[in-house]
């Protein structure tokens, strides 16, 4: 058991450093302006599958990762888990969610990336591109509640459902935002690289809080 929680512990850490170095990377490049070209040809290639109904999709899918959504989705989880006698488990997903959230507000404001020009017509969002608000925070919620979910389950096969549900609605949201136009595919990239970082702090804390 303990060899297991030591190499989870070593893997967590790892991908932590990976997704570092990527949002690095990432960020070092979109302050240069070289990105351009990439983020060019992606945008061009999603937006070539655009058709009325899978945008009508892909503008309910973006909901997902919206703050009215997200603040009502968690209050419920925080309170359905806190009466159920998993405080901690709640304050975790609370702690995580929020603090995403800030961190992104935060780092949209040292970056003050400008939008890109959104598809559809749509309007542009007023608060600056770079990284993903609604990759960072879907990432970290899906993701999250996804642990704490599949933390009191036996089965492997729900453990594995439970994860992949989460990584897909992650996903999805992400490719939502550079669908409809409203970012570029560095930010959501940026995004997800950021949330595996903060949600491997959060853990590290975590742990050491069950440990006290």
């Amino acid at each position: 058991m303990a060899s297991t929680h030591s190499r989870t512990t070593i893997l967590g850490f790892l991908a932590a450093v990976l997704a570092l170095m990527l949002f690095v990377w990432i960020a070092v490049t979109v302050l240069r302006g070289r990105g351009a070209a990439f983020d060019g040809a992606v945008r061009n290639a999603v937006h070539a599958w655009a058709s009325p109904r899978l945008t009508w999709v892909m503008r309910g899918v973006s909901q997902l990762g919206e703050a009215p959504f997200l603040i009502g989705a968690g209050l419920l989880v925080v309170w359905r888990l806190a009466a159920s006698g998993r405080k901690r488990a709640a304050v975790l997903l609370a702690g995580t969610v929020l603090g995403s959230e800030a961190l992104t507000q935060i780092l949209k404001l040292v970056f003050h990336r400008p939008r890109p020009e959104a598809f559809f017509g749509l309007p542009n969002p007023e608060m600056y591109s770079f990284p993903s608000g609604h990759a960072i925070t879907s990432c970290c919620f899906w993701g999250v509640l996804a642990a704490i979910l599949a933390a009191r389950s036996r089965s492997l096969w729900v453990k594995a459902g439970l994860w992949t549900l989460a990584s897909v609605l992650a996903a999805l949201v992400g490719f939502s935002r550079v669908y409809l136009g409203v970012h570029y595919p560095t930010d959501v990239l940026a995004g997800y690289a950021l949330a595996v970082v903060w949600v491997a702090v959060v853990r590290a804390r975590y742990a050491v809080w069950l440990r006290r």
